[in-house]
């Protein structure tokens, strides 16, 4: 099957909803269309539709006499992805946990290394690129497809940009992440689900003090509204 090349448009896509969860274009930024036709070497035509794309995504926002900008974080849409990853990715977890094999796991342990390494030299980018790498590096093996694309679809619409690398926060996650794959290596799916959910119910508690400068009972306490 011949590969189909992303046209300009998804290549505009992609560009800025990287460069906004990154935290390059800041929340409430504006969005001048011919600076972004300049930017990724186009014309304005797929600049226009990329911007509509990604006010479907609620990342930008179009304002009448204003222009384009950067959206704000509607905190209870990110607290309902919050609770789908948790729900969604605890069941992958659970199902990879009893499908890798050997070389799986080394793979991670050497996503996890080198994760480490671009937080001891400071490297934010490099930093969400490899820790999504290492949590796909189990979904993708789940055994469901469809259901790793479905996370993927919940990863694009988070705020990671709240989320930049603090350096006790980045020691926090490596336990986590060495909690998710020692489980993994002693073939017990259960802990392995249970550690990636306590994973992301703490990055999610650290998203909200970061978001309300406050602490917040986790609303996936079924008793917590």
């Amino acid at each position: 099957m011949p590969v189909i090349s992303p046209t300009k448009r998804d290549q505009i896509i992609s560009g800025l909803r990287s460069l906004i969860l990154s935290g390059e274009l800041a929340r409430g930024a504006r969005l001048p269309q011919d600076e972004l036709a300049r930017r990724f070497h186009s014309s304005i035509t797929p600049v226009r539709e990329a911007l509509r794309a990604l006010e479907s995504e609620n990342l930008v926002v179009s304002e009448p006499h204003r222009g384009v900008r950067v959206a704000g974080i509607d905190f209870e849409r990110v607290k309902a992805i919050y609770l789908v990853r948790r729900l969604i990715e605890g069941y992958a977890m659970r199902r990879a946990a009893i499908r890798l094999s050997p070389h799986d796991l080394r793979q991670a342990e050497h996503l996890l290394a080198s994760l480490n390494e671009a937080v001891q030299h400071g490297e934010p980018a490099e930093i969400r690129r490899l820790n999504r790498e290492f949590h796909f590096s189990f979904y993708t093996r789940c055994g469901i497809p469809s259901l790793a694309q479905e996370i993927d679809t919940l990863w694009q619409a988070f705020p990671w940009d709240f989320l930049l690398a603090s350096p006790a926060g980045s020691e926090t996650s490596d336990a986590e992440h060495r909690a998710i794959l020692d489980a993994v290596r002693a073939g017990d799916a259960d802990a392995a689900a249970n550690a990636m959910q306590a994973h992301i119910g703490r990055s999610f508690a650290e998203l909200t003090r970061r978001y309300t400068g406050e602490e917040a009972p986790d609303p996936f306490n079924i008793d917590n509204d």
